[in-house]
């Protein structure tokens, strides 16, 4: 009963925040007279160009994309795990590797960012709806209590959902081996990411997957946790969890050759 009771609490949670959330998608934000771009809040985004020319082989294309719904202030450390994730140093955007398309929504306020959370499932943003219809795999990164997910206060997890089991069970493998307590989100209803109007799973197969990482593993991976600063004081920690998440989608799409 108390396992019940529990999750009964959480589903109440999720349903009160979405809810909670004061604009009910982001046109409606956008539309918003009362708020600026670029003062209240910004969007990034980078879409690679697909071309082949070429007569007699095939060239690679991008086959995912990188999704932060809420960063910036809203939930720290998405935008600048987004970037890096997709292949970008979040100081300089200087790449490295493979890189992915990518997409954010960032809050710029000194305080009072989370008015300007739109939940998931609403993200009806046309360039992030665009990128994940484009492609075959997307990852939503989030930011979450400990609380949120049932765990204790300090613990440093990161809750493992969507629609993809291909793709969950990659980074699951993956992140566990570079020593990130990684949790299937599949118990965990609020935080599970199964919603198929999720932003992450509205991809050319209909899935995808979403991180939900507490706030202490976020706080452990900055030395400076500020929006200014959180791009230059990067640790270990933020690059062994970059790394696991990159080797987690190089893992899938070495399955998926393009026909």
């Amino acid at each position: 009963m108390a396992v019940v009771a529990a999750v009964a609490a959480r589903t109440t949670t999720a349903s009160a925040a979405v809810t909670a959330d004061h604009y009910p998608s982001n046109t409606a934000l956008y539309a918003d007279p009362g708020l600026a771009e670029g003062v209240d809040y910004a969007r990034r985004f980078r879409r690679h160009g697909w071309f082949d020319d070429d007569l007699t082989q095939r060239i690679g294309v991008q086959r995912t994309v990188i999704l932060a719904p809420h960063g910036g202030g809203i939930e720290t450390g998405t935008s600048e795990l987004c970037l890096a994730i997709a292949g970008y140093h979040p100081a300089d955007l200087a790449t490295s590797g493979q890189v992915h398309d990518y997409w954010m929504f960032e809050g710029l306020r000194s305080s009072g960012n989370g008015e300007l959370h739109v939940t998931s499932a609403n993200c009806d943003d046309h360039v992030a709806r665009s990128l994940a219809a484009g492609s075959l795999n997307a990852i939503g990164l989030h930011g979450c209590k400990e609380s949120q997910a049932g765990l204790p206060d300090g613990t440093q997890a990161v809750l493992v959902g969507g629609r993809s089991t291909a793709l969950k069970s990659r980074l699951i493998t993956r992140l566990s081996a570079a020593g990130v307590r990684a949790i299937d989100a599949v118990n965990v209803p609020d935080l599970n990411g199964d919603d198929p109007d999720n932003i992450a799973n509205r991809t050319l197969l209909g899935k995808g997957a979403q991180l939900e990482i507490t706030t202490a593993l976020r706080l452990a991976m900055f030395g400076t946790n500020t929006r200014a600063d959180r791009k230059n004081t990067t640790k270990p920690t933020f690059w062994s969890f970059v790394n696991a998440t990159r080797a987690a989608i190089a893992d899938l799409e070495a399955t998926q050759p393009i026909t």
